[in-house]
């Protein structure tokens, strides 16, 4: 299977809701990075998939530009949903890298726009203080926290 066909496998999966798909094609020492989460590794990047797509919340995810090398590859998500805390529209448009070795994800980093994103989850206080380092600090915090309640709820 060429690196393109695993990254549109796992976009798929993620439009499919089914995290037991994505994280199949991680391998067991993946490194995830986004700005909200920070750098996650391992069992903890699966959870975080297994996390979000647990959210009964509605979520429209589709993807583009897709494009495998030989041992890497890329493409561009969207993810349009309403922001739980406040109830907020979000679009958020996300740039994706990819790192795959022996047919397995093992780097998958996310970058997107965090004040854009604030701007639009929280209203006027992320136009304030969303494109600041305490906010992305604050913000890896709290997610993270989610992800240990969740991870502590599955054991």
């Amino acid at each position: 299977m060429n690196n393109a066909t695993i990254i549109e496998e796992f976009y798929t999966a993620f439009t499919n809701r089914d995290a037991a798909k994505m994280t199949s094609l991680y391998s067991d020492d993946v490194i995830f990075s986004d700005p909200a989460f920070g750098t996650l590794k391992g069992e903890k990047a699966k959870n975080m998939w297994r996390m979000l797509l647990s959210n009964k919340g509605e979520t429209n995810m589709s993807f583009r530009d897709v494009k495998g090398g030989e041992n890497e590859g890329s493409a561009h998500w969207t993810a349009k949903y309403t922001f739980s805390q406040t109830g907020n529209k979000v679009v958020n448009e996300v740039d994706a890298k990819f790192k795959i070795k022996d047919g397995k994800i093992i780097e998958h980093h996310d970058d997107f726009n965090l004040h854009t994103w604030a701007k639009q989850a929280f209203g006027f206080k992320g136009r304030l203080i969303g494109g600041t380092g305490f906010f992305r600090k604050k913000l890896q915090a709290s997610t993270n926290e989610l992800l240990n309640k969740f991870e502590a709820k599955q054991s």
